[in-house]
This record gives structure tokens, sequence and C-alpha cells, in this order.
């Protein structure tokens, strides 16, 4: 049975700094440029952005929310399992430790990655992050490890001081990340009771800003 709780909030990453009042009467702490975008990371191998501050001038598109696509029409597989990306795990058949919505957010990100193509952009160019999460089956909760799995093989999977590559986890195997990419998104997290389509268990939404927009990272 699935999870009565109908919202729970499982993690805000945008910071609110509480400063006096006279800080803002003076002039703001930060502003960016009428064509920047700054995100605000702590650390060289952070996951996420502390925050992203987008000029007035930056050209910037929005996402429709997407989920997995349906790939795995074995018969008899469970509304859950369709949406395992075959192209991926051949035949459906997850590897060790690799989880159905580790699965199902490989899937969603992939289609986010098509559908940033479309709009003539790239992960590298996502900004921040929406993620809604359902429990799978017969679980009290979401599966907030497994969709982290899934987010860095494709955000976050560089060290911002030396540009390596970062190693990932797939299940309980560590591999090289399927997309490298530097990018931290400002991101938040949402359990949610039922998600639009049946056998879902995530989905995504994403802002991203365009090339030739002045984008740095501030810590």
């Amino acid at each position: 049975m699935k999870s009565s709780v109908k919202i729970i909030a499982a993690v805000v990453v945008t910071a609110a700094v509480a400063v006096p009042g006279t800080a803002y009467a003076k002039g703001k702490l930060f502003e960016p440029a009428p064509t920047e975008a700054v995100s605000f990371i702590t650390g060289d191998t952070a996951s996420i952005a502390d925050g992203v501050a987008i000029g007035k001038n930056v050209a910037w598109y929005k996402s429709s929310g997407l989920g997995p696509s349906a790939m795995n029409t074995a018969p008899g597989v469970s509304a859950e399992a369709r949406y395992i990306p075959t192209d991926v795990f051949p035949g459906g058949q997850l590897p060790a430790g690799v989880t159905l919505t580790e699965a199902q957010g490989i899937n969603a990100l992939m289609r986010i990655g098509e559908n940033l193509t479309k709009a003539g952009l790239s992960y590298e160019d996502v900004v921040s992050m929406r993620v809604f999460l359902q429990n799978p089956e017969g679980e009290a909760k979401m599966d907030f490890a497994g969709w982290n799995r899934a987010y860095r093989q494709f955000f976050a999977n560089t060290n911002l001081a030396t540009g390596a590559t970062l190693d990932v986890q797939l299940g309980s195997v560590t591999t090289t990340p399927m997309v490298v990419n530097e990018a931290r998104p400002s991101r938040f997290a949402l359990e949610i009771e039922n998600l639009p389509v049946n056998g879902w268990l995530v989905e995504v939404e994403v802002d991203a800003v365009y090339p030739g927009t002045d984008h740095k990272h501030s810590k």
C-alpha cells in the first residue's frame, strides 16, 4: 500500500541568510549582472548548489515535468518495472543494488537530456531542478538514496578545483558517470503520494541558462 503521507519536504536547498534590515537599505549583499548567472556552491565536490542568482537579461529555459519512458515491454512486468530503461539495463534486468527508483531516475534524466537538446541546451546548462518522488510499492517512503545515485550519473561528478572526474555508484558498484558534468543545480526533492502516471516513481523538471550567459560558480 502506498504511503498515506501526501507531501513530505525531503530536501530544500535554497538557503536564506538572516541579515539586519539596514543591510538592505544600503544595497543588496549580492546582485548578478544583467547577463550573469551565478551558482553558489560550497566545496569542491558538493552534490548541489546552495542557490543560483540569474540576471534580468539572461535567456533561460524551464522544462515541463518529465518522468521515465515505458521502455520495458516484457510480458508480465509490474507497472514500476515498465519504466526500467532497457537501453541501459538490457532485458530490464537490474544489476546488484540498483533499485527501481534509481533505474527510473536514470530514465527520467535521459529524457531531460533529450528535452534540453531540442532547446539547444545540455546538462551543463542546468541551474536548478525540482524532483518529485513516490515511494515504491510496499515501501514506507521514497528511495532518496537511489534517486541520488541516478542524479550523480549526470550531475555533480567532477572535482571543481581540479576538474577530475569523480567515481559514482551504480547500485552497489563503483563506476564512471554516464555523463561527465561539473554542473551542480540548486535542487529540492519532495515525496508525494501519487505521481500522475501509474508506475512512475520519479518526475523531474529543470531550469537551464542558454550558452553565452556569463555563468560562474561562487563559494
